[in-house]
């Protein structure tokens, strides 16, 4: 930051507190005294008295980027082409971009960490102290932040803020993208609109979350739907949904709401569709018998393949206590769940559907049976031999599901 900016920071702040701006609010107000302010400073400088901006516009953004915004982080924020944005230690900042990582030239120190830090988390109520060194939060603009600090971390403050480019509220937006065809993006809307249990499995930014996103577009706008998610990411565009979060204890190591909480909860409020932003532990088990008590819903779960996702979870909900056995939850898995959609991120950063596959209910000898609907061959996503479960579910929705997979996948 050049000397000037440095000095003009200053002033603004200490007008922002004369005034009573609320820089996360006051958005009109703080830009119209930046603007009077770098203006002030610009005629001073034409004589002499301070030294000169080299570009005045350049220094407006930065100070409202510093002031209101993530200073130095604010200009890969506004940046659609990254993904997100992560801090090893203060020199390194890193960012995505197409699914690669590139090492940027923005140099911070430790205090300007934990300031930022401090600024992320003012608006979400959420703490990080000694004894709670991981938080997750969400920024105003719907950014997912994650922090980690010293003594879980070696010796600096790790910091992952993951943005959401595509926002896909439609199958038809990903057909657009190229991470499916229009032939699998037919079979799932008419899958979702059909009231099947849907389960989308992948690594980390494999595109879950837009997948269900654009999934959930598929539900009938006269459904209501219920979302739990550990911090908000899903955006849905339905007229009827209730979003609900996760929540830290509070100092006394009480207040907390954990997700297997919240999905309990979302069963009283009148579902119609039930969406677990993703599945990590016990709470496997609830979104189980949830299924299984006809709320049709959806889930993520991180996975290699649609099978693994599937023995996960036939794994996850056993955490939830001594009681509950292997003989309980396959079977369950098997009538619960009807379709898994695995996404991949392949090295160059494409996502895209690698398959879709049915589970058919059936079980043998402890291992829960599927079905290959549509499966990735190169670049090609090809209609598989499978057929999914509930063909009365279809037909009730007015579809001919076999008619629909037996259409030309390039229709």
């Amino acid at each position: 930051m050049e000397t000037g900016i440095a000095t003009l920071e200053g002033e603004v702040r200490e007008l922002i507190r004369r005034r009573g701006i609320d820089p996360a609010r006051d958005h009109d107000d703080l830009r119209v005294l930046v603007e009077a302010v770098v203006a002030d400073y610009d005629e001073r400088s034409m004589l002499g008295a301070v030294d000169p901006l080299q570009n005045v516009a350049a220094a407006t953004k930065e100070l409202l980027d510093a002031v209101a915004g993530l200073g130095p982080l604010q200009r890969y924020l506004d940046d659609p082409t990254i993904e997100e944005i992560w801090i090893n230690e203060p020199g390194k900042v890193f960012v995505a971009r197409s699914g690669r990582s590139e090492l940027t030239t923005t140099i911070l120190d430790h205090g300007q960490v934990r300031d930022l830090v401090e600024r992320m988390l003012r608006v979400s109520g959420r703490r990080l102290d000694l004894s709670m060194p991981f938080v997750d939060a969400s920024l105003p603009g719907g950014e997912r932040v994650h922090v980690v600090i010293p003594d879980i971390t070696r010796q600096s403050w790790a910091v992952n803020i993951r943005k959401f480019v595509a926002r896909a509220g439609r199958l038809a937006d990903l057909v657009a993208l190229g991470s499916l065809t229009a032939h699998a993006a037919a079979f799932l809307d008419a899958s979702v609109a059909a009231g099947l249990n849907i389960l989308v499995s992948g690594a980390t930014q494999a595109g879950k979350t837009t997948m269900v996103n654009a999934l959930a577009g598929s539900i009938p706008a006269s459904q209501r739907i219920i979302t739990c998610e550990e911090v908000f990411e899903l955006r849905l565009m339905a007229r009827d949904s209730v979003a609900m979060q996760c929540r830290q204890p509070n100092l006394e190591g009480a207040g907390e709401i954990a997700l297997r909480r919240l999905v309990k909860e979302a069963l009283r409020m009148r579902p119609d569709r039930i969406i677990i932003g993703e599945v990590r532990e016990a709470e496997a088990f609830d979104l189980l018998v949830a299924l299984n008590a006809g709320v049709p819903g959806m889930c993520t779960v991180h996975a290699n393949s649609a099978r693994e996702a599937i023995s996960k979870m036939c794994a996850l909900p056993l955490l939830a206590g001594e009681n509950v056995t292997a003989q309980f939850v396959v079977p369950t898995v098997a009538s619960a769940i009807d379709l898994v959609v695995h996404l991949d991120l392949d090295s160059r950063g494409r996502r895209s559907v690698r398959e879709i596959v049915a589970v058919t209910g059936r079980v043998e000898e402890g291992v829960v049976e599927t079905a290959t609907v549509f499966a990735r061959s190169g670049d090609v996503l090809a209609r598989g031999s499978g057929f999914p479960p509930h063909a009365d579910r279809f037909a009730r929705s007015g579809v001919d599901v076999g008619a629909l997979l037996a259409m030309d996948a390039a229709a």
